[in-house]
């Protein structure tokens, strides 16, 4: 095949496996022959609509067969995918679509009225008119030429602070990520994969649904995150491996159910996006459940740093170790690399590292360092044995009375408190100390707690300039698609008198 990219995997796999279950959406499975059908009958339809090498197709909607699909039938003839955030209103959906050129788009019916709404120039295509449209459509007969060095995608990140850039994925960079996963990831041909959080996320999509195919495995795709409906799928399919964000996993443990679910099925727990509570993390592990974490960015396709299963327990709150296939280093301003346990920040280069930003060359510079380091703008410290902790966003970072503060630091202490189901730390001035901290916190039904309760909680665990001076008890936390906290409205909102 002249497709050395993703396009070709649907062709290959159904070679390989064509009886396996690819998908299981509901109570429908999709076996891997049925599933390159389909795509070869799509990607057929997306050429009569004038859809060629380098045009980019965009995907609007919450998980669905249909974005896997119109996924690889893009892929299949070399254009180029952008997944875009359900979540987003018009106005940024405009911007996505406009910035990225889209010459035609699939949407599903949760978002008709943004669409509507939706000023952008592009070929729509309802989930509706979909299903006729990979039925009567003939498969694309010729194979197109790509190379690993095409793009492949389009990811707009998550933009907590200003617009949302695109950052390009090159097939090559998302297939040595498929390795990385492999290597670290007993994915075997049984794995059934829970695919519970959003396909637009780069993890995943690169960390979970793309390696399972890849070996044949089966990916049980939930359309929107529900806690219950998590543990009901995991016993129903014998889910062995899922991914999730940290608070996905705090809802779990959270629940009524989560002491007594069978969960026996489950192999491992893969969480990213933000650093993890060791609290969490240990709720899991005398559970009896391997949970692992990694370290990544959208531009790094995304995994950097990984911590294998039998190293989990001895290295809680790790992030884990430079993955097979790239190389990760600790910076200081100068470039040099920081001793061990001195913060720095964590710099990528390799395969799997994104070539830049779509059509934007001055961002591309800013990100990478002279001599081709990838800048991720995060803080870590790098213990003797090699094994990466996050720090923080650099960005995060404040001053208070000389002393480096780092909020993820203090989020985790206050996440132990029995009360509280999230936080989030700012620097916010002052007069005296320069910067403090201001804690934001989502607390249990029915708890109650107040700033002196906290401090009073905190003193035995942090140092005292590290310790809030306001907490704030919200409802809920300002959150991007992938669920990363948002700050930036969080150091707008006045400080309470």
């Amino acid at each position: 095949m002249r497709n050395a990219g993703l396009g070709a995997w649907p062709a290959r796999r159904a070679l390989i496996s064509p009886d396996r279950v690819a998908l299981v959406f509901g109570d429908r499975p999709t076996t891997y022959a049925q599933l390159h059908d389909r795509v070869a009958r799509l990607a057929g339809r997306l050429r009569v609509a004038g859809v060629g090498p380098g045009d980019r197709v965009a995907y609007l909607g919450p998980n669905h067969p249909a974005f896997v699909e119109t996924m690889f039938a893009t892929y299949t003839i070399g254009g180029v995918f952008v997944p875009l955030n359900f979540r987003l209103t018009a106005s940024e959906i405009d911007y996505q679509l406009a910035d990225s050129g889209a010459k035609l788009l699939v949407y599903g019916p949760e978002c008709a009225s943004t669409v509507a709404a939706s000023s952008a120039e592009v070929v729509r295509v309802p989930l509706s008119a979909y299903e006729e449209m990979v039925l009567d459509g003939e498969p694309a007969a010729d194979d197109v030429a790509v190379t690993l060095d095409d793009p492949a995608c389009i990811l707009y990140t998550s933009g907590t602070t200003g617009r949302p850039k695109g950052a390009v994925l090159t097939h090559g960079n998302v297939i040595w990520n498929s390795y990385n996963v492999l290597v670290c990831v007993d994915v075997t041909g049984d794995t059934v994969t829970l695919t519970s959080a959003p396909l637009f996320h780069v993890a995943a999509l690169n960390q979970c649904l793309l390696p399972t195919f890849l070996k044949g495995g089966c990916s049980v795709i939930m359309p929107a995150w529900d806690v219950g409906e998590c543990f009901d799928l995991i016993e129903r399919h014998r889910v062995t491996w899922m991914f999730g964000v940290t608070t996905m996993f705090a809802g779990l443990a959270q629940s009524p159910r989560f002491a007594a679910a069978d969960l026996s099925s489950v192999r491992n727990m893969m969480v990213g996006g933000a650093a993890v509570p060791s609290a969490l993390i240990r709720t899991y592990q005398q559970r009896g459940l391997t949970f692992c974490q990694g370290y990544g960015m959208t531009e790094t396709a995304p995994g950097a740093t990984f911590l294998e299963a039998p190293e989990s327990a001895a290295h809680v709150g790790s992030a884990g170790v430079p993955v097979m296939f790239a190389d990760v280093r600790c910076a200081g301003p100068d470039l040099s690399p920081v001793a061990a346990g001195e913060p720095g920040e964590v710099q990528v280069r390799g395969p799997n590292v994104s070539p830049g930003y779509w059509r934007d060359p001055r961002a591309t510079a800013q990100a990478f360092t002279p001599d081709g380091w990838l800048r991720t703008g995060d803080l870590a410290v790098v213990d003797a044995s090699g094994h990466y902790f996050i720090v923080d966003r650099l960005k995060d970072m404040f001053v208070s009375g000389g002393e480096n503060v780092y909020p993820a630091e203090v989020e985790a202490a206050i996440f132990e408190h029995p009360s509280v189901l999230e936080a989030a730390v700012v620097g916010v001035p002052d007069a005296k100390w320069g910067e403090v901290g201001r804690a934001f916190v989502v607390l249990a039904p029915s708890a109650s707690l107040d700033i002196s309760d906290l401090s009073d909680f905190l003193a035995s665990r942090l140092a005292r300039y590290k310790i809030p001076k306001y907490l704030d008890v919200m409802e809920a936390l300002p959150r991007t698609g992938s669920n990363k906290v948002r700050k930036a409205p969080l150091r707008e909102l006045p400080l309470p008198s």
